[in-house]
């Protein structure tokens, strides 16, 4: 019988060749360190995914320049190599570019889900297989698990850590090849010990806050950047169409929002409900004008057992927004690659662009999702 590995291979650590993805942060630096202290060829990757020049002014952001340094660092201590490779124009391509247009559509995009699918699980596994590697491993909060029927994507064990919302796009080929050291740690605090223990010095490194490519959480600048004349001003109105105030774009704006209306004065607080980008009106109405219970949804990676039109209608948990729970919801297929999700209690501010991610109604399973297109 043959012995496996670790990492689940049938060869010697020594004759298992993974690249590990390496943000220059204290979770994939500890993965490659670890990974070498058992002695697999551990081959470093870092993507240069925007400007720079820009990134290098910016501190704590996943792809900044500092990162890139602080990631050839672990790999000069530890004793592996280390690349950066060069996708600025595919990350562009593939995910700031869809980011502002999907912001100019009325939708609020969940940018990190589709570099993972587009750039670190496409592009990034595609070059890991011409280096010859038998896995790419990252620093990712989830766990891979083998089940009867192959490969199977659950929860981290850490719920305050878990990363299985942004990472519900991973297909069963890519999971094949993944593989996340890190997803059956109970808290962060064991990653910091083990950066220690390994003398990293990014053993102490804050976590990123932001989405990578926009400095300080604004969007609105960024999307003006990116296409100017974005923040056209417009009419802020409630939902029987009279006029509330004005607003400087729609850009600024996201549906569930309260803050910075600029509606003050008496009566119940107003929320946006909904973006009209074609008439560049903000609709704002009660809190109650926010409760949705039924969700449209596009784009399904489903990753369960048996073909997801095998059943009219399938019983599980979903998470409308990385921050929420996982709540019971009825998923009834329209096609193999659209759905109508029924949630059983109502969810507030749930908004086109984001994405709907199925769990198993027990244990830890993550059945895949979609992005939603419409919720009513």
């Amino acid at each position: 019988m043959t012995t496996l590995n670790s990492l689940g291979l049938p060869k010697a650590p020594a004759a298992t060749r993974v690249v590990v993805a390496m943000s220059g942060g204290v979770d994939s630096s500890v993965v490659a360190a670890l990974l070498k202290d058992q002695g697999y060829d551990v081959v470093g990757i870092t993507l240069q995914l925007y400007d720079h020049g820009a990134a290098l002014a910016k501190k704590g952001a996943c792809c900044a320049g500092q990162d890139i340094h602080d990631a050839r660092r672990v790999a000069e201590a530890m004793g592996f190599a280390h690349y950066v490779l060069d996708y600025e124009n595919a990350f562009r391509e593939a995910v700031i570019d869809e980011f502002a247009d999907a912001y100019l559509a009325g939708a609020t995009p969940v940018p990190c889900i589709r570099c993972n699918e587009r750039v670190k699980f496409k592009d990034l596994m595609a070059t890991a297989r011409e280096l010859e590697a038998d896995c790419m491993a990252t620093g990712h909060y989830i766990q891979r698990k083998l089940g009867p029927l192959g490969p199977e994507l659950h929860s981290a064990a850490d719920a305050n850590r878990d990363q299985s919302y942004f990472l519900f796009s991973t297909t069963p080929e890519q999971l094949a090849f993944l593989r996340f050291p890190l997803g059956h740690l109970a808290s962060k605090a064991e990653t910091r010990a083990l950066a220690a223990r390994y003398g990293l010095s990014v053993a102490d490194k804050p976590d990123s806050q932001d989405i990578c490519f926009v400095p300080n959480g604004n969007y609105a600048a960024v999307i003006e950047k990116l296409r100017p004349g974005a923040a056209d001003p417009g009419e802020i109105v409630d939902l029987q169409g009279n006029l509330r105030g004005t607003h400087q774009g729609v850009i600024h704006y996201t549906v569930g929002q309260r803050r910075g209306l600029g509606l003050g004065g008496l009566g119940d607080p107003l929320y946006v409900v909904k973006l009209d980008p074609a008439t560049r009106r903000v609709i704002v109405g009660p809190k109650e004008a926010l409760a949705t219970r039924t969700i449209t949804l596009k784009e399904i990676n489903w990753l369960g057992d048996a073909p997801l039109t095998s059943r009219a209608e399938w019983p599980l948990s979903v998470r409308v927004r990385s921050t929420r729970p996982p709540r019971p919801a009825l998923l009834r297929p329209v096609s193999a690659t659209t759905a109508e999700i029924t949630l059983l209690a109502p969810e507030e501010g749930v908004s086109p662009g984001q994405a709907c991610v199925f769990y198993a109604p027990e244990g830890s399973r993550v059945l895949g999702g979609g992005w939603i297109t419409c919720a009513a």
